[in-house]
C-alpha cells in the first residue's frame, strides 16, 4: 500500500480506468471490467492483491439472492461512512429499487461525479445526478485513507 494512501490517488487510479469496455465478471484496465471490476482494480492498483476473489456471479444474482452480498463483502473490507458524508475517492453502493439489495457500484470523483462500469458502455465519469443520490445505499472509504 501506499503511505499515506490520499483521495486524490484513489481518484486518480479510477480515472485511469476511464475508457475500458463493460465486461461481466472482468477487472482488467483497458481491456473489460463491470462495476466491481473497476473496484476491484483500483484495490490493486491502492494496495496490491485483492482480499479475497468474488465468486461467480449473474447480472440477476442480487435479486435471486435478495440478501446484501455486496454490502457485506465491502465491509469486510472497506471502512464505512455515511452515504451524505462520501467524499471523493469513496466507494458507492446502489440500489435500483427500495426493496432490492445494493448491486452496482461507483467510486466519487468529486461531489458532482461518479466513476463507474455501466453495462453496454464503457466505464466513464458521470453526473453524480439526483437519481443516482436517490438510489445510493452505502459508502465506504478504503482502509489507510488519510484527509
Amino acid at each position: 500500500m501506499k503511505a499515506p494512501l490520499l483521495r486524490d490517488d484513489i481518484v486518480e487510479a479510477a480515472r485511469s480506468w476511464i475508457g475500458t469496455p463493460y465486461h461481466h465478471q472482468a477487472s482488467l484496465r483497458g481491456v473489460g471490467c463491470d462495476c466491481l471490476g473497476l473496484v476491484r482494480g483500483v484495490w490493486r492498483d491502492l494496495h496490491g492483491s485483492e482480499p479475497e476473489q468474488p465468486p461467480p456471479y449473474t447480472p440477476g444474482w442480487a435479486e435471486s439472492l435478495g440478501t446484501e452480498t455486496l454490502a457485506a463483502a465491502a465491509l469486510r473490507h472497506l471502512v464505512p461512512v455515511e452515504p451524505g458524508e462520501a467524499r471523493a475517492g469513496d466507494v458507492l453502493l446502489f440500489r435500483w429499487r427500495a426493496h432490492l439489495p445494493a448491486k452496482h457500484c461507483a467510486i466519487l470523483g468529486a461531489p458532482d461525479l461518479i466513476i463507474h462500469a455501466h453495462d453496454g458502455a464503457e466505464v466513464a465519469e458521470v453526473a453524480f445526478t439526483p437519481w443516482w443520490r436517490r438510489h445510493l445505499s452505502h459508502a465506504f472509504s478504503f482502509p489507510g485513507v488519510i484527509d
